[in-house]
């Protein structure tokens, strides 16, 4: 498919790698609808990319919420044609520490966010997509969801973090195989280390090591990077109920 034309839903797209990628889909043609919590970042992108661009405050792990949302983007834009799943929050916890068990709570809020704030969105969406008229690929939508190298080797206090992404990582192919009689591909991208709001509060010498640690390129991944693998997945029909991994080849570490 093509981002020209076209109507992206994208949480987390205030900022991060969700506005690289709302960023990306404007600067080819296309049009963004920000799901996001924060309200003065979201307000603050969508007036600086013009009327190409709405915001909407939006909880993805809301049903009413993220409802809303795509009911407004199909209002102003005319329809959805793909979602990016960006939102995430992280929560370092080992599961027996020093002040006790881990926090059930806290463990319940990163599912609630990180994987069934995905979910919420596929499904809402998809219902929109399959009402879409077909191009000549049979293509109605594409869904691209955001793991983490942490599915596959979560370090020690991930426990909350990685069993949400990798619930991200298993729930990508069942999705692609049912959607596929309607045209709508699903695919999940598992960045390494990149620059983000959960990574910018690290002191510099942590983030130098820590980017040291990439095999190469030696550093943390942009933004822009994770944006562009977003416009390769919508633009390559053949690219469908995977996950790749966008990691300059790290392998994470116990700790």
């Amino acid at each position: 498919m093509e981002l020209k034309n076209n109507v992206a839903v994208v949480t987390g797209g205030a900022s991060g790698l969700g506005e690289a990628t709302v960023k990306c889909i404007v600067n080819h043609g296309g049009k963004a609808v920000i799901l996001d919590l924060d309200e003065v970042k979201g307000q603050k992108l969508a007036a600086e990319l013009g009327d190409s661009v709405l915001y909407q405050k939006t909880n993805v792990a809301d049903e009413d919420s993220v409802t809303a949302a795509v009911e407004q983007a199909v209002a102003t834009f005319g329809g959805v044609h793909f979602a990016v799943n960006c939102a995430g929050i992280g929560a370092g916890q080992k599961v027996v520490g020093k002040k006790g068990p881990h926090s059930l709570a806290d463990f319940n809020k990163v599912i609630q966010v990180n994987l069934i704030g995905a979910f919420n969105v596929i499904r809402l969406t998809a219902a929109r997509m399959i009402q879409n008229a077909p191009n000549q690929e049979g293509e109605r939508g594409v869904i691209v969801n955001t793991a983490s190298a942490a599915a596959f080797e979560g370090q020690i206090g991930q426990a909350a973090y990685s069993a949400s992404k990798g619930g991200v990582v298993s729930m990508t192919l069942p999705i692609a195989r049912e959607l596929a009689a309607h045209g709508i591909r699903v695919m999940t991208i598992a960045p390494g280390m990149f620059d983000t709001p959960l990574t910018d509060a690290l002191p510099a010498e942590v983030r130098t090591a820590l980017g040291a640690l990439v095999p190469f390129p030696s550093r943390f991944g942009y933004p822009q990077e994770y944006a562009l693998m977003v416009r390769n997945i919508i633009e390559n029909p053949m690219l469908n109920g995977t996950t790749i991994r966008l990691d300059g080849a790290i392998r994470m570490q116990p700790k």
